[in-house]
């Protein structure tokens, strides 16, 4: 049986940034609308609205091929800040609640509220007033999962979008794990829930009944996680602290690079952004990865791990001209590169939000 002793929640905000750009203009609301660069742009989009989503349109699909979907589509640059700093509130209303809240990007977080400040006895009393209050104050819905873990909470929380609450209690776990398609659980994606359905798995019962051994054998370590999902279990806890494990920063570019001169200052340039971020969080790296995605939207990935951490610019922008110079460029455009740390010594230990390896 799941464990009954936490109670936990999953906040996942409805179509975040999309959201927040229909909010500030009246003009976009019931529109489906983009958030990325536009076609002429060549980019890709970062969210999509859910009346651009009805059109099959989501995120990290290129540009083209949303306006293709729909001609009519609107699109919106991001601003970051302004994201950021509605996630600031968003979380200054989590914390009213439970100090123990484990972000995992800026419109998305667990909480455990197993003991909370307001001594609510019931975990989805907690999650309505949280949803309330956010509404209240930033004018967005969220949905929200309950549980007693976190499996669940995150499975949870995407049945009932948007604007959505759903309840999963402990009496209840096992019967709706067993009934759920293998591409729902959180945790397989696509390639590795294509594989269980040629071994015949299609369905949380028929992941309940092969063994921990063969689960291991088909996936690895994985297959230990894999085993108990199956039941219902994960003994995952809440993390309060999230430390950051990459900085890094990217460009993608409006027309494609040729020239090995250009694409080497374009470099230099988004070094300089990561030295900022690096400063700005007091940190160092010991691994330097450099990205690059070509004009047919190939991406490749070059990396050297130091002995010691490395964070002056000269030594990231070096680095980063020697990574290229292993990167077969041929013939090909580059419409996009990035250049991130990892292996991180970062002295700003306590509550920063782990974004994506790029931001």
């Amino acid at each position: 049986m799941a464990n009954q002793t936490r109670k936990i929640i999953h906040i996942d905000m409805d179509a975040f940034y999309a959201s927040v750009e229909q909010r500030d203009n009246p003009a976009y609301r019931g529109k489906p609308l983009a958030v990325g660069a536009s076609p002429r742009q060549r980019g890709v989009v970062a969210a999509a609205s859910y009346e651009a989503r009805k059109f099959g349109i989501h995120s990290a699909m290129p540009s083209k091929s949303a306006i293709a979907l729909c001609p009519n589509l609107i699109f919106v640059r991001p601003r970051f800040e302004v994201y950021r700093a509605v996630s600031t509130q968003i979380h200054d209303v989590f914390r009213r609640y439970t100090d123990i809240v484990e972000p995992i990007a800026l419109d998305e977080a667990y909480l455990d509220v197993t003991e909370n400040k307001q001594g609510l006895p019931y975990a989805s009393t907690v999650a309505r007033q949280i949803r309330h209050e956010i509404f209240t104050e930033t004018n967005l819905t969220a949905s929200a999962g309950v549980s007693v873990n976190k499996f669940l909470a995150k499975i949870a929380s995407g049945m009932n979008k948007p604007n959505g609450m759903t309840v999963i209690l402990p009496k209840d776990a096992e019967t709706f794990v067993e009934s759920l398609p293998i591409e729902k659980f959180h945790g397989i994606g696509k390639v590795t829930a294509a594989k269980m359905r040629r071994l015949g798995i299609q369905t949380g019962a028929d992941l309940r009944e092969r063994s921990r051994e063969f689960l291991v054998d088909s996936f690895g370590k994985a297959g230990h996680y894999y085993y108990n999902i199956a039941r219902a279990k994960d003994n995952r806890e809440v993390v309060a602290n999230r430390i950051r494990k990459s900085i890094g920063a990217e460009n993608s570019f409006a027309e494609d690079l040729n020239d090995k001169a250009t694409i080497i200052i374009k470099l230099e340039q988004i070094a300089q952004t990561l030295k900022k971020r690096v400063d700005r969080h007091q940190a160092s790296g010991r691994t330097l990865t450099l990205k690059v995605k070509f004009s047919d939207y190939q991406q490749i990935t070059r990396s050297r791990t130091f002995e010691k951490c490395i964070n002056s610019l000269d030594t990231i922008i070096t680095e980063a001209v020697t990574l290229l110079e292993i990167v077969e460029l041929e013939d090909k455009g580059v419409r996009l590169l990035g250049i991130s740390l990892s292996n991180l010594d970062n002295e700003k230990k306590a509550k920063i939000v782990q974004l994506s390896l790029f931001e």
